[in-house]
């Protein structure tokens, strides 16, 4: 049996699964947990992988990265961190996305530029605020590469770092169109160029580990998840992890002036149109605390309450908001009355609101002429079952749920079995039956009352 592993280096932890490079089949897999926070140290990660390598990667012929995206890693001459990585949840750069948008000529030249308009979460950003804050560290810096992009270069060994066209295209200085960086708008943001990752080819081996296995080029989560879950065209997922994300595989780059759809590119030499929320899960967790209940404790509440949760909406921006644009908002009820305000009306609006978020943007992908089929559901919260039992009806279309994998960690191990077989097209790995699978419903009235809550509290 060839072995193969992929590893998922997220906000929360470093999982590693080892598969057979044949049929994608877990053979074994650990993990070791990452700090908390939105401001992290690289060598936190590397610490973390290889506590979660040991031992487990014996008979392996092939390894890669798929890592979190758009957080700024800064080195300088020697390739030494500068300072902390600023991770893609960190909003403290959402001024510096305002200027370069207007700076720029607006959302449409940026869309324009390289598919995608520039939010807090992009590294772009974060290296405007970078030069604007700490000018002593903005001028120790020589390079800026991305989290998967630092540990690929860690367990490589080469003497150049290399990025993926997936990763690069979450940067807002590669434009997934031309396939190309746009120095000129690192520049701008910056202030003068800095070294960047070589864009590696889908299944270029770009090293070897101390062991002597071969590295592949890697790439972000995201598009790892789509890998591992061998997504194609009609095909959505809705990823419902820290953040919550709804991409789908496109065979065009992808230009929204609105803001709303990132132009990524994905990990194979297609598109993967996206768009992200910074609230997913943690709105359950959060909600489940407030109600002095567990996830367990949320779920059953939620599934007694009637759709519409009585009328209550639940604005779910726990953390600031990347969809709509609203790093500085808070979260908020609405439509309380002393006949509706129950837990179990709470829990549901809670659920309804996680999802009406991501329902907005599965509308944006399907408004701009990406056909979807059928909707799968990964990432922790899809095994709620208050989250299975709402989808249909919030979505709005045909809903399956994978089995529970680490299809991010699967992904990255598809690629690496991809790299070592140099095949034109990714093996044929099986994903299973969906454990869940229900045709699309429809509550009247709910998205309207989520849009007008919207509205009346933000004005978008």
């Amino acid at each position: 049996m060839s072995l193969v592993a992929g590893i998922d280096s997220s906000t929360q932890s470093c999982k590693i699964v080892v598969c057979d490079a044949a049929t994608g089949a877990v053979v074994r897999e650990a993990r070791a947990p990452h700090p908390d926070g939105t401001e992290v140290h690289p060598s936190a990660w590397w610490e973390a992988l290889t506590e979660a390598a040991d031992g487990l990667l014996d008979g392996v012929e092939a390894v890669a990265v798929a890592g979190q995206q758009h957080g700024m890693v800064t080195v300088d001459d020697a390739g030494e961190i500068v300072r902390p990585a600023l991770l893609w949840n960190d909003t403290r750069s959402a001024g510096a996305s305002t200027d370069l948008t207007t700076e720029l000529g607006g959302p449409q030249a940026w869309a324009e530029a390289v598919g995608t308009v520039p939010t807090a979460s992009l590294t772009v950003t974060k290296l405007r605020w970078l030069a604007e804050h700490e000018p002593g560290e903005a001028g120790r810096t020589r390079g800026v590469m991305l989290p998967h992009d630092w540990l690929t270069w860690k367990l490589s060994g080469s003497e150049e770092p290399t990025t993926d066209r997936g990763d690069a295209s979450g940067t807002g200085y590669w434009d997934p169109a031309t396939g190309s960086y746009r120095p000129d708008l690192l520049e701008r943001a910056f202030g003068r160029r800095l070294d960047v990752p070589r864009v590696a080819s889908p299944t270029e081996a770009v090293g070897r580990t101390p062991g002597g296995a071969l590295v592949a080029p890697g790439t972000g989560d995201n598009m790892g998840s789509a890998l591992g879950l061998g997504l194609r065209p009609g095909d959505a997922v809705i990823s419902l992890g820290t953040s919550g994300t709804v991409f789908a595989v496109g065979d065009r780059p992808s230009h929204d002036p609105k803001g709303e759809i990132c132009g990524f590119a994905d990990a194979t030499g297609r598109y993967l149109p996206l768009v992200c929320t910074l609230n997913a899960a943690r709105v359950l967790d959060a909600t489940a605390a407030m109600l002095g209940t567990d996830l367990a404790g949320l779920d059953r509440l939620a599934t007694d309450a009637e759709p519409g949760a009585g009328g209550i909406v639940l604005l779910p921006y726990l953390d600031g908001e990347r969809t709509p644009d609203l790093p500085g908002a808070a979260g908020s009820l609405h439509h309380l009355t002393r006949a509706n305000m129950r837990p179990e009306n709470i829990a549901r609006a809670a659920v309804e609101g996680m999802l009406l978020g991501l329902a907005d943007g599965l509308s944006a992908l399907t408004d701009s002429g990406i056909p979807v089929g059928r909707v799968q559901l990964v990432g922790g919260a899809a095994r709620s079952e208050a989250v299975r039992a709402v989808a249909p009806a919030v979505l709005g279309a045909r809903v399956e749920v994978p089995p529970p994998a680490e299809y991010v960690a699967i992904g990255a191990a598809r690629q690496a079995a991809w790299t070592l077989a140099g095949t034109e097209e990714p093996p044929e790995w099986s994903v299973g039956e969906p454990e869940f699978t229900a045709e699309a419903q429809e509550v009247d009235g709910l998205h309207e009352r989520y849009a007008q809550a919207r509205r009346d509290t933000h004005g978008v």
